[in-house]
């Protein structure tokens, strides 16, 4: 399994780009971040939709789209790794697909296999990306068998 994550803007250096590149070196699934550019210039609904069509272009083929959505499911880790060791025994990738500070374009969300929640309270694009390359560990970790400590 191949896990592609599709974000808008470029991380920075600073306390995050460690926290993702901390993660990502743990993870043992082949992992990519493609960033796609930020649409500035442009009005709100202007950039949602140009910003949706360079993410779709992102996107490898045939993938398993998870988009991050705050009207989308919340689960629990256990759950989330559940579904991803099914994706994996199924032989699918993924591609996760964060939008940019308005959120991603409903083209997108309508589109994607699982729409995923990280809860109600509203958290900046960047910081949403660090928790994504954690769940995807903290999944990889509860796939192998390591103690979970919620259980």
């Amino acid at each position: 399994m191949r896990i592609t994550v599709c974000a808008v803007g470029r991380l920075k250096a600073g306390p995050e780009r460690e926290l993702i590149e901390r993660f990502s070196k743990r993870i043992q699934w082949p992992l990519e971040i493609r960033e796609v550019e930020e649409k500035r210039n442009l009005s709100t609904p202007e950039r949602i939709d140009s910003e949706a069509r360079l993410l779709d272009a992102a996107c490898p083929t045939g993938s398993v789209r998870v988009a991050l959505d705050e009207r989308g499911r919340t689960l629990a880790s256990a759950e989330l790794a559940e579904r991803l060791g099914d994706w994996r025994d199924a032989g699918r990738d993924l591609a996760f697909l964060l939008g940019g500070a308005d959120g991603l374009a409903p083209v997108l969300r309508d589109g994607a296999d699982l729409v995923l929640s990280f809860g109600a309270a509203t958290w900046p694009h960047m910081l949403a990306r660090v928790m994504l390359v954690e769940q995807i560990y903290r999944c990889q970790e509860i796939l192998a068998g390591h103690p979970y400590h919620r259980e």
